[in-house]
């Protein structure tokens, strides 16, 4: 029998659970980060299969954000909180226990779903909180994401050395837990309900050619290019990705309303999103592997665990710096401006790692400035979405740029894991060759996305939709770092 409760629950008491919820989501994106060369180790496996430990968890939050805020607005945001909550716990539960690498891949996949906290922690918000309290509540919960990503870097190493590696586990197993108790004694179910019939076969679509496409990319330097295999899935992806663009047109309630793609603002802001995902994941998924080499390797550093957390903190630490700082220069300059300097940024930080990685120093220089930049174009790209579509299709668009970052980060590690792997030296370790060439791919795939920040449409003063909705900036930004 459910619990008997106020009509309504205090609004500090719904901060402090999504809180609590969102906060362990956002720690689950970086724990893993630091001790993917430990995974390898403990699994026995090569670089580009522990790779799908970060790509698989992309993917399924990629097409489950979308679905499971579509299903809370449908069915209850609390339940389904409840749910996706649930579903981090066990997806954590699952990892701690992984027997073989394919059941830790299947267990991060399992997390992944939990991504569909985001959408329905800030729908709660809208619904629960007065529109008083309303943007600061976003701004605590979303600003958490971008701490825990951060702080989950650095406490990887230590979570390691004292509990165990299980640990990076079981402690976001425990805290989502504990949170879906809280939400459903202390968070009221919402009256507001969507009306419109849920497409599934969107999903299933836009599942299947991203799979095809991310083990093309990944598997294409084992199986050669030109292989029977390799072109059999990229001609799959293109067909089902023709067949799940005609699902979202026909739908009522589109998964992913590509219809909006005709906006010039969207879309460019979609590509932009699209590439700076695809750096952002590629970069940190593959840098803590690049550290933690052994110096006879001769490039790496042989660093530990906590030390490469450390060296990659400049990164998480600017880009939830900027998303408090960018809205500002916004307003003083524009979108497209702050968008252009940022991206310019990232690729002159990918670049020079890719050149420059002989001094832990200009390491953790260059991550700094690719924080800076990463920022500033994430926080910035809320704005150009918001001015580009009517204010009825403000939840639609955004959500849709959020999901095309994550589509980015799970294309950024196959293909990079797919470079880098390519060719091996002494002791089974990747070429040096492999570093070089993935950042010098992430280098230009920014340079064509600042090409495309050109095409971004200048904006006069926001209207006042407009407004209401970008005091709010770090919602976007926490979702880049999902």
């Amino acid at each position: 029998m459910k619990p008997l409760r106020s009509a309504t629950s205090s609004s500090r008491g719904t901060i402090v659970v999504l809180a609590v919820g969102v906060g362990s989501f956002g720690l689950l994106q970086s724990l893993i980060v630091p001790v993917l060369s430990q995974v390898q180790e403990r699994y026995e496996t090569d670089q580009a299969t522990t790779a799908w430990v970060l790509t698989s968890y992309l993917l399924a939050a990629a097409v489950a954000t979308p679905l499971i805020g579509r299903i809370g607005d449908a069915v209850g945001k609390q339940r389904m909180l409840i749910v996706t909550l649930s579903m981090l716990a066990i997806g954590s539960v699952m990892a701690a226990l992984a027997p073989t690498i394919g059941w830790m891949i299947v267990a991060r996949a399992v997390q992944g779903i939990g991504g569909g906290v985001l959408p329905l922690a800030f729908g709660v918000i809208r619904d629960e909180i007065s529109p008083a309290r309303a943007g600061t509540a976003v701004g605590i919960v979303a600003s958490l994401v971008s701490a825990a990503f951060g702080i989950g870097i650095v406490l990887a190493g230590p979570i390691v050395d004292v509990l165990g590696y299980t640990w990076l586990f079981w402690l976001p197993a425990i805290s989502t837990g504990l949170a879906a108790i809280g939400t459903w004694f202390l968070i009221p179910e919402s009256p507001v309900r969507m009306s419109g019939r849920i497409s599934v076969i969107p999903a299933v679509l836009l599942s299947a050619w991203l799979v095809l496409l991310l083990l093309a990319l990944s598997k294409g330097n084992d199986l050669g290019w030109v292989s029977a295999p390799t072109l059999g899935m990229l001609a799959g992806a293109v067909v089902i990705f023709a067949a799940w663009i005609g699902s979202e047109h026909r739908a009522t309630t589109p998964l992913i309303d590509v219809r909006l793609m005709r906006t010039r603002g969207v879309w460019t802001a979609n590509v932009v999103a699209l590439m700076t995902g695809l750096g952002t994941f590629a970069s940190l998924g593959f840098l803590p592997q690049m550290l933690q080499t052994p110096t006879e390797s001769g490039y790496g550093f042989g660093a530990s665990i906590s030390e490469s957390g450390l060296i990659l903190l400049p990164s998480s630490f600017m880009g939830f710096v900027m998303g408090f700082v960018a809205p500002r220069m916004v307003r003083r300059f524009s979108a497209r401006r702050v968008i252009f300097v940022g991206l310019v940024s990232n690729a002159v930080a990918y670049g020079a790692v890719a050149l420059f990685h002989d001094q832990v120093w200009q390491v953790a220089t260059w991550m700094f400035l690719q924080g800076v930049g990463s920022g500033c174009v994430v926080s910035s790209l809320a704005v150009v979405v918001l001015r580009s579509v009517p204010p009825e299709q403000t939840g639609a668009a955004s959500g849709m740029n959020a999901n095309i970052r994550l589509v980015g980060g799970s294309l950024g590690t196959a293909m990079m894991a797919g470079v880098i792997t390519s060719r091996t030296g002494t002791g089974g370790f990747p070429l040096e060759a492999g570093y070089r060439d993935g950042f010098v791919v992430l280098a230009v795939a920014l340079i064509v996305a600042t090409g495309v920040a050109l095409l971004i449409p200048e904006t006069g003063p926001r209207s006042q939709a407009a407004e209401v909705a970008v005091r709010e900036p770090q919602v976007d930004a926490a979702r880049a770092q999902v």
